[in-house]
């Protein structure tokens, strides 16, 4: 269809009056042309897989994923994880289909290298906020390594008034921008490892800390240095595991922008740099089906698990067909009952090789 390009009015004010401009005559030829249009954005495309984002000190998570958006010209992205500006380390990022075994990534146990600037606690627990107490004390390293052990195993913390946690509503962060002083309640939550790695003369100590969900790394600093009587706060800090995803899976930005680049030229695929979607669901048994079972799970129906083959135990499994990814589902009493079905067309990373269907 051809697009002509309609007469325009223009009213403008003056001295309390409109004036009317005349409209624009146009030859037959010129209301025949299209008008020029805006520049299409490109449509996004199928992803699926995971990155583990080396992040740079300074970025956001939030920015971080848009950059990823933008490289993959993905339709789907999230992450698994937020890390403040302040850390560095891994993140891991999901695109496409690989955002539906996000909780995975999320509940697993995460390791920090992080050091502690001693004498001074601050609003937001590390070097960016506002500081509110200091001392000229400083500890020893038998008195950190005597106090190791009250943080390890199942412990009651409170957050950081600065943190993403919901309060009528509203972030934490939010309302301690705003000047308020949030009342958040201890929670329980499990440090599986804390060690000592350094502790220099000058007033830091670094730390190792492998730990479960919803521990804030910060808070730990804060709180050792109350109990020592010297006050802590975050200095640096790098997240070195993820659920599954460990340090030598990490990928630094500046890689992906030149991959980026060179995938634009014709001499690579950003899918070089994908890892499986199912890497995420290393801690849980794969069960492999036959094309007419997949058939029956692909459209949401249960099927029966019978024979030798049937797996003894119940709870959940990733199916697979032919060696490929395709459902997340619930086994017991004899069934099989798809819960997540993956559909991978699209640009896919296999056994860490890219694959486009």
């Amino acid at each position: 269809m051809t697009t002509v390009t309609a007469p325009s009015t223009e009213h403008r004010m003056q001295n309390d009056e409109f004036r009317v401009v005349p409209e624009k005559k146009f030859s037959d030829d010129a209301r025949r042309q299209p008008r020029p249009s805006k520049q299409q954005k490109r449509e996004r495309r199928d992803v699926h897989g995971w990155i583990v984002l080396d992040k740079p000190v300074g970025m956001t998570s939030t920015q971080a994923v848009a950059a990823l958006k933008r490289m993959f010209n993905a339709k789907r992205v999230g992450h698994a994880g937020t890390l403040d500006p302040l850390a560095s380390g891994g993140l891991p990022i999901a695109l496409g289909e690989a955002t539906k075994t996000v909780p995975f990534v999320m509940d697993g146990r995460k390791r920090y290298r992080f050091t502690v600037s001693w004498g001074a606690e601050r609003d937001t627990d590390d070097t960016e906020g506002r500081v509110t107490a200091t001392s000229e004390a400083r500890p020893s390293v038998d008195a950190i390594r005597a106090l190791l052990p009250q943080f390890t195993g199942t412990i009651a913390q409170v957050p950081p008034q600065f943190s993403a946690i919901k309060i009528a509503g509203e972030r934490a962060y939010d309302l301690a921008r705003d000047g308020e002083t949030v009342d958040l309640q201890p929670r329980p939550v499990e440090i599986h490892e804390l060690v000592l790695l350094e502790h220099a003369d000058n007033g830091h100590s670094v730390f190792e800390a492998e730990c479960g969900k919803g521990t804030y790394v910060r808070a730990l600093a804060r709180d050792m240095g109350r109990i020592l009587g010297c006050y802590g706060h975050i200095s640096a800090l790098r997240r070195t595991l993820c659920g599954p995803f460990t340090e030598a899976d990490m990928i630094p930005l500046a890689e992906l922008e030149a991959l980026c680049d060179r995938a634009a030229s014709g001499e690579g695929s950003l899918a070089d740099a994908l890892l499986p979607v199912e890497t995420a669901l290393d801690d849980i048994p794969a069960l492999a089906v036959t094309r007419a079972d997949a058939a029956r799970l692909a459209r949401g129906q249960a099927v029966l698990l019978r024979g030798r083959d049937a797996p003894q135990f119940s709870g959940t499994v990733y199916v697979t067909v032919g060696g490929r990814l395709l459902a997340l589902a619930e086994t017991g009493n004899g069934e099989l009952i798809p819960k997540r079905v993956f559909n991978l067309t699209g640009l896919t990373a296999s056994s860490g090789r890219q694959e486009e269907v």
